[in-house]
């Protein structure tokens, strides 16, 4: 989950320390890391034993050592208080960073593809929880994060503080906090015994009704930002049933997992409201928009770029936003040739 909201003012890093403090008196609770660099570091976290071929140069005889023993909790939990910083990671040359977080979102085994990364995480259960202010998230997300389906194995949260409180709040009673800790612990010994969860037949009505809706998906980058959300809901709806202590995902889990979501997406077109995902047809767009009418020719369109974007570059943009029905072009009559001139819509 990304929770976006404004620097200082969103009390972001307030509401992790109040979730943190009951979580953290569960007995075996894994421990918080942060500091996301790597695709590798992130799997030396949750690795398996290493072990490496020995050979005895007199007998010839080659057996295998354990080397590092590796990792025995694979649970691991993620909190970036700034998450601008991994984004950045992420987009440098080589950086295994974002295809291995994409990795632990859709399988628990983690392998390079390398021969110098020979680390691979068995059963890896990693869940990250980043803060970020709205226009450091448009920065910095770059295309390729949208386009490869990073961005969208995130649900996006929007936030800001609903009270101001000098003195912070009202402390939890020490009762009801040994209250919620015993619950929680209760729901993580439960769901550690279990399988496999299925849906109550009133769920599958209600799953069934929705599920074509969720499917359709969204235009632009709005459309990009959530295309999992079939995956995202039925992985909320068995948080809600896994911490409820229920041995099926009912109607109220999915339910809860739908108005989610439903504020997830919100939160999504509030962040990023009608950009394409690709930032020249993106700039080409924003330009359109004040003149009108009047529109721009393809000249004045390559002038906005100052000679950096290709005429072939320029070109897909424009046809991008033509088949978006976003702009269109018109060929005007002059005293010789006729001119092209491309027009927002």
């Amino acid at each position: 989950v990304l929770i976006v909201g404004d620097t200082a003012k969103a009390r972001k890093g307030t509401s992790w320390g109040r979730v943190r403090e009951a979580f953290e008196m569960v007995e075996g609770w894994p421990i918080v890391v942060n500091g996301l660099a790597t695709g590798e570091g992130l799997k030396w976290a949750v690795r398996d034993p290493i072990t490496t071929i020995k050979r005895d140069k007199k007998t010839g005889i080659s057996e295998e050592i354990e080397t590092d023993p590796g990792v025995s909790d694979k649970r691991l939990l993620v909190v970036e208080g700034e998450f601008s910083q991994v984004l950045k990671q992420g987009a440098r040359p080589g950086n295994t960073l974002s295809p291995t977080l994409r990795s632990a979102w859709d399988c628990s085994k983690l392998v390079g593809l390398t021969k110098t990364d020979a680390v691979t995480a068995t059963g890896a259960h990693i869940c990250v929880i980043g803060n970020i202010a709205a226009d450091e998230l448009r920065a910095e997300l770059t295309a390729t994060d949208s386009a490869n389906g990073f961005a969208n194995r995130f649900v996006f949260m929007c936030a800001r503080r609903s009270k101001t409180l000098a003195f912070g709040g009202r402390k939890r009673s020490p009762e009801a906090t040994a209250a919620l800790v015993s619950k929680i612990a209760r729901a993580v010994r439960k769901a550690q015994a279990m399988q496999t969860l299925e849906m109550t037949e009133a769920a599958r009505q209600i799953w069934a009704k929705v599920y074509a809706t969720l499917s359709e998906g969204q235009p632009g980058l709005l459309g990009a930002v959530t295309a999992r959300a079939e995956a995202q809901c039925v992985r909320l709806a068995l948080l809600f049933a896994l911490m409820d202590e229920a041995d099926a995902i009912d109607q109220q889990h999915l339910l809860a997992a739908l108005a989610v979501w439903e504020r997830a997406e919100a939160s999504a077109r509030h962040i990023f409201g009608a950009a394409l995902g690709d930032p020249v047809a993106d700039d080409i767009l924003r330009a359109l928009k004040p003149v009108g009418a009047i529109g721009m020719t393809r000249t004045a369109i390559s002038k906005l770029f100052s000679g950096h974007k290709t005429i072939e570059r320029i070109g897909a943009a424009l046809e991008l936003l033509r088949r978006r029905g976003l702009a269109y072009c018109e060929t005007r009559p002059t005293g010789g040739a006729p001119l092209e001139v491309w027009v927002c819509r």
